[in-house]
């Protein structure tokens, strides 16, 4: 072990305490309703702070730090977008979804398009939260393997099992209040952090200043825009406020919109007002989250003189990712029982996304993939394969997240392009069935399917260098821009007499 026994006493209590805190709180599932969405009873504040925790992962702890080291303060462009984002789900996506007894985003889907369309978006859903925790479940990995000197197996093991111990037994309710104490924790963490950076510098905020504003590190918006860029420069290069902007909004009502993860907390609420404010309010908080993670990397970048990263060593061995920039400092500098609250913190950060994840996919599998199969069962029955789904899939987001080991891009920036390859579609579609209503199944079948294959070329020819690299912020508009396109000429060439609402 490379930590002191308090810190590791203080790690072990958390993770046994969250675990059973969360079992607690759920106390005892009456059925798949009660397990999924917690009878509608999870009060407004609790599900924002849930859908923050949620979100957050350790990639915010970590790897957040970790681009504002290498660059600056532009990705809270994205921020701005967020909020913008939760907006219009608020007014447009959350009163749709409280029409009728929907259970699943997806629901909406098969309401509009049928049970098919229903099916085949949240299997799109299930395999983009397959990999896209898969490196979030990784991040986790790098620090507790820099600090306990474990390997990568077994850092991921750990925290995999104490999450599903939690997520299995006590449903959304286990995961949205232990999400609650989570958020706290790493917010926490964080603060400490600052705090002992800023006490360990000469001459305090100076110094952070004096190494930052001659590399323009506190910059947040870029306006790059106003150049004589080319139009492929202006979808490659870095965040612009454009793209931050817009690309964030996007992203944002795919993520908080679409997918199931996010959307399963709204639906806890008691009402669509409860929804609303509770969207809302994840954003505003959101932006306040991401500032603090890149004030932490641009201080960080002052401790260590603005040293490349691939210049660093840990016990030895020669950083090779930015994302490993905050661990050396916490495993380095971080006084006792201080390291084992922040580590805490980032085990917080990590297991609110991974419970999350596990109960949304065992809610997409059981509610849309295999709802006509279990509709003349009982509660119990259906509750005991609900349980069984949620094992099932943290066995699968475990075993993904050994894949990712030798990533070494940021992984946040990494995560949010897997996720874009499918939301960018999945957005589409959802709006195709809001706002065009002569839109068939087959419309939006076809443009989705379209705008997967060709996002996903975008993200993997440039690793071949067939094609410049697109930044993250344009996946999500592109995606719907090619379903409303795509769908647009399906309905022209393909509308006749036989033609039916939806799929055959």
């Amino acid at each position: 072990m490379n930590i002191s026994n308090v810190d590791a006493i203080i790690i072990v209590l958390y993770l046994l305490g969250v675990a059973i805190f969360g079992i607690y709180m759920a106390g005892k599932q009456s059925g798949v309703k009660d397990y999924f969405l917690g009878n509608k009873s999870i009060p407004w504040w609790a599900a924002c702070f849930s859908i923050v925790a949620t979100e957050t992962s350790t990639l915010t702890f970590i790897s957040i730090p970790g681009v504002a080291y290498i660059s600056n303060m532009n990705f809270l462009q994205l921020a701005i977008g967020f909020i913008i984002g939760r907006i219009v789900i608020a007014f447009v996506f959350i009163p749709r979804y409280y029409k009728g007894q929907i259970e699943t985003a997806y629901q909406f889907i098969g309401n509009r398009f049928g049970d098919p369309m229903r099916k085949y978006t949240s299997s799109t859903f299930i395999f983009l939260r397959i990999f896209a925790d898969g490196v979030r479940l990784f991040t986790t990995a790098i620090p507790i393997k820099l600090i306990t000197g474990l390997g990568y197996f077994e850092c991921i093991l750990i925290v995999g099992i104490i999450t599903v111990i939690y997520s299995y037994i006590g449903g959304i309710k286990a995961v949205i209040w232990t999400d609650v104490v989570q958020m706290l924790i790493y917010f926490l963490g964080a603060l400490f952090a600052i705090y002992i950076i800023i006490d360990m510098l000469p001459n305090g905020w100076a110094d952070v200043v004096r190494f930052a504003e001659p590399d323009d590190k506190f910059q947040v918006i870029n306006f790059a825009i106003q150049e004589k860029l080319s139009l492929t420069e202006f979808f490659t290069g870095g965040i612009g406020i454009i793209g931050g902007i817009i690309g964030g909004a996007f992203l944002s009502m795919a993520s908080h919109g679409t997918d199931q993860m996010i959307v399963q907390r709204l639906l806890t609420c008691k009402d669509k007002r409860s929804s609303q404010m509770a969207i809302i309010f994840s954003g505003l908080i959101v932006f306040l989250q991401f500032a603090i993670f890149l004030i932490i990397g641009v201080m960080l970048y002052a401790f260590y003189e603005g040293l490349p990263f691939k210049e660093m060593f840990v016990q030895n061995h020669a950083l090779t990712k930015p994302d490993e920039i905050f661990p050396k400092f916490i495993i380095e500098q971080l006084p006792v029982g201080v390291v084992g609250i922040v580590v805490s913190g980032l085990l917080a950060a990590s297991m609110s996304t991974l419970s999350s994840t596990f109960n949304a996919l065992s809610s997409a599998t059981i509610l849309d993939l295999f709802g006509d199969k279990f509709s003349g069962n009982s509660e119990e029955t259906k509750l005991k394969y609900s349980k069984l789904a949620t094992l099932f899939w943290a066995i699968v987001i475990i075993s993904t997240g050994m894949l990712f080991q030798s990533e070494t891009n940021p992984a946040v920036d990494y995560a949010l392009k897997i996720q874009s390859m499918i939301y960018g579609g999945l957005l589409g579609v959802f709006l195709l069935g809001m706002f065009n209503k002569d839109a068939r199944a087959v419309d939006a079948a076809v443009s989705y399917s379209v705008s997967i294959v060709i996002l996903v070329l975008l993200f993997l020819l440039p690793k071949f260098g067939l094609i410049p690299e697109l930044n993250l912020t344009w996946f999500t508009m592109f995606g719907v821009i090619i379903v409303f396109l795509v769908s647009f000429v399906t309905e022209i060439f393909g509308r006749s007499p036989e033609s039916n609402s939806t799929l055959k």
